[in-house]
């Protein structure tokens, strides 16, 4: 049996990768310059050439960011399994690649992965998204990327930093297009195809696949979409973006002609500012995400209507039916709530409309506790967003959009987490036993299988269809065909309909 190769030639230079679970895996490779000290703000440029074989075994550094990642992990990993104790730093544009075997001209399709944690924090060498798994299954080229977060890849100082500053409020997707201009020139030494590229991600990740569908600079960098629980139908507007900037140079003391100095501060200390400002965790990110200027992001993904970058990409957009569970499984309330505590929680959170829909909720799931309810309705947002990417997408013609709804339940701490957001992904990636909130149901490894095929084969050929699982139509706004993710796996057309439409006309819960 011939020995595999574990050294990439690129354009750049030459790459020495380790194995990993009967794959070749390369962590660590820089796709673009340190952001770091004067080019902070400031859109992101390809890194040098290098002489002789560089390490490719170690993650690379992460943006600097607080939670999880900046040392507050306890929780995620008593849920999502142990985090990477890595470096944070603004020299942070690097990706990891796995693949089956290198440089055999394999033009294996490539999986382009993007992180969740809103787009405040987190990075692509979470444990969770290990791709060797996905990678060996299904002979697919895997790559996940780190880039810039919270303000080193989103304050928005173009209406105060002119146009040095002109893509401040944008950089950190400008950084993903960097990564996949790099996949374009250099994955086929890692046995990929750059002509079928798929990317992919879940909450803020699928938000930043939204962004990228809408994206001119990307048209023709990726050929397919997933998206996980983050439908992105729009982007910041430049008003709203301004009051944190303004927020944050207030702290600094710094004037509007005096910008440049938000370069000289050490990442320590503005990484404390944005916490100060706008704490930490799922609430923060809604402070700072892409800003739509009319320029660098020159419109809505998905509002009013699908842009045309996205028409001819063949998409896959899904929620989880519990999307709440993982936020609110600290709620001292868990489990114990009463009819008189959800009413009290729905009437500040749903006003005159609580009652109405209310009463459909009850009629729909007459088994559901008091705490059940809360998180169906408080879960709702994100599915309605998604059914709105999706019915966009589909008036839009061109390729198809196909809609799924994970429904599976972990019994991890009896159930607590229920089919919370983020449950997907270790089944995506094949990989069910590496996050502790899955639990040990056995028939985990059944859904896994399927799951992961299923992205598997919509990466290979643009259609999610695979044996062991029923048609998968498109969707339409008539027969609205869902993929129901669950043992067994089934199709259902316009699953909790009661539910979707009750919303009409009133803005459904957000989480995170």
């Amino acid at each position: 049996m011939t020995q595999k190769q574990s050294i990439a030639v690129t354009t750049l230079g030459k790459l020495q990768g380790t194995f990993e679970e009967d794959a070749v895996v390369f962590r660590g490779i820089p796709y673009g310059k340190s952001t770091a000290g004067k080019k902070r703000f400031l859109p992101p440029e390809p890194v040098d050439p290098w002489n002789g074989v560089r390490p490719a075994v170690e993650f690379g550094p992460v943006c600097p960011q607080g939670g999880a990642l900046g040392g507050n992990a306890l929780a995620d990993q008593q849920t999502i399994g142990p985090l990477p104790d890595l470096p944070l730093s603004e020299d942070c544009l690097y990706l990891n690649v796995w693949t089956p075997e290198v440089g055999d001209g394999g033009k294996r399709p490539v999986l382009f992965w993007l992180h969740g944690r809103g787009y405040f924090e987190g990075a692509g060498s979470e444990g969770w998204y290990n791709g060797a798994k996905l990678a060996k299954s299904g002979d697919v080229v895997v790559v996940t990327i780190n880039h810039r977060l919270n303000v080193y890849g989103f304050l928005y100082l173009a209406e105060v930093g002119g146009e040095k500053y002109a893509s401040s409020g944008f950089n950190g997707m400008l950084d993903c297009v960097l990564a996949l201009k790099w996949v374009r020139d250099n994955i086929e030494a890692f046995g990929g195809d750059p002509g079928n590229v798929t990317i992919f991600g879940e909450s803020g990740g699928g938000a930043k696949v939204s962004t990228l569908l809408g994206l001119p600079q990307a048209e023709s960098l990726f050929h397919k979409a997933i998206i996980q629980s983050g439908p992105g139908i729009m982007g910041m507007l430049p008003a709203t973006a301004m009051t944190f900037t303004e927020k944050l140079l207030r702290h600094f003391e710094i004037s509007r002609d005096n910008i440049d100095k938000l370069q000289d501060i050490p990442f320590q200390q503005l990484t404390e500012a944005v916490g100060k400002l706008v704490g930490v965790g799922p609430g923060a990110s809604a402070f700072m995400y892409p800003v739509m200027d009319g320029k660098v992001f020159p419109r809505h993904p998905f509002v009013p209507d699908a842009a045309p970058t996205a028409v001819n990409v063949p998409v896959i957009v899904g929620t989880n039916k519990d999307e709440a569970a993982l936020f609110m499984a600290a709620d001292p309330r868990r489990r114990k709530l009463t009819d008189e505590e959800l009413n009290e929680r729905l009437t500040r959170l749903l006003g005159e409309r609580k009652d109405e829909i209310l009463a459909v909720y009850r009629q729909q799931r007459p088994e559901a506790t008091p705490w059940d309810l809360h998180i169906g309705i408080n879960s709702e947002g994100m599915r309605l967003r998604s059914v709105q990417l999706a019915e966009a997408k589909y008036r839009a013609g061109g390729a198809p959009v196909y809609m799924y709804l994970f429904t599976w339940e972990s019994n991890y701490m009896r159930g607590l987490f229920k089919a919370c957001h983020a449950l997907e992904i270790p089944f995506v990636f094949n990989n069910p036993d590496i996050a502790p909130f899955v639990g040990d149901r056995p028939d985990r490894y059944e859904l896994a299988a399927a799951m992961s095929r299923s992205w598997i084969n919509f990466a290979r050929t643009g259609n999610p269809d695979v044996d062991g699982l029923p048609h998968w139509p498109a969707y339409n706004i008539d027969t609205r065909a869902t993929m129901i993710f669950d043992v067994p796996c089934r199709i259902e057309n316009d699953p909790r309909r009661e539910e979707r439409l009750v919303w009409k006309g009133v803005p459904a819960p957000r989480v995170p």
